[in-house]
């Protein structure tokens, strides 16, 4: 199964160091271009490899890890997504000013899945820090957690098998709209909980 990464940023390249620490292979990407990302190619290694946002975009599984004011430009002409599975590790707030997008009463992975029509959108890789993301899962004898959220079961279960065979420990949450808001920030409780399970 292919993986593409839109987005080099902190979390992108977390989840970009997860993967190759792990030997699973995929591309990142960014609106820069491949030859941007030619530093942090050489760091990560074989398995990950700089492309375009559009090779990245048809990958079978699609982090988008950007800016949350940046979302819309960087997915505009990327479709048809034909059921793709795209993990939402995005949060509603950034820098500098750290305010709250609105989003109208919506889970912001309910609007990232209306910019995406035909993708299967889970919400995972988000709710931690990008350096605790990249570091090894095996913490204290068990396994840190990482939530999952989505509305459709099979991309929900690709993503929980995904985490697993990076170490972490899955937990689905249940729908973008209700699991999914429990772990956004800001307002949900779960954000920056450093949870490990045990047995």
């Amino acid at each position: 199964m292919k993986i593409g990464i839109i987005g080099a940023g902190a979390i992108g390249t977390a989840i970009a160091r997860t993967l190759a620490n792990t030997g699973i292979d995929a591309v990142i990407a960014n609106r820069r271009g491949p030859a941007s990302l030619a530093v942090l190619e050489a760091e990560l290694g074989a398995h990950i490899r700089a492309a375009t946002v559009e090779e990245a975009a048809r990958a079978d599984i699609v982090f988008l890890a950007v800016n949350w004011s940046k979302i819309p430009e960087a997915v505009r002409g990327l479709g048809p997504w034909e059921g793709r599975i795209v993990i939402d590790a995005n949060n509603p707030i950034e820098a500098p000013t750290f305010r709250p997008f609105e989003l109208d009463g919506r889970a912001s992975s309910e609007v990232v899945a209306g910019m995406l029509p035909g993708a299967h959108v889970v919400k995972a890789f988000n709710h931690l820090q990008p350096a605790l993301l990249a570091s090894d899962p095996g913490a204290q004898g068990g396994r840190r957690v990482l939530f999952v959220a989505g509305d459709a079961a099979e991309a929900k279960a690709e993503v929980l098998r995904l985490i697993d065979r990076l170490g972490f420990f899955g937990i689905d949450l249940g729908s973008l709209a209700g699991g999914g808001r429990l772990s956004q920030f800001p307002g949900g409780p779960l954000p920056s909980l450093n949870l490990v399970k045990f047995g």
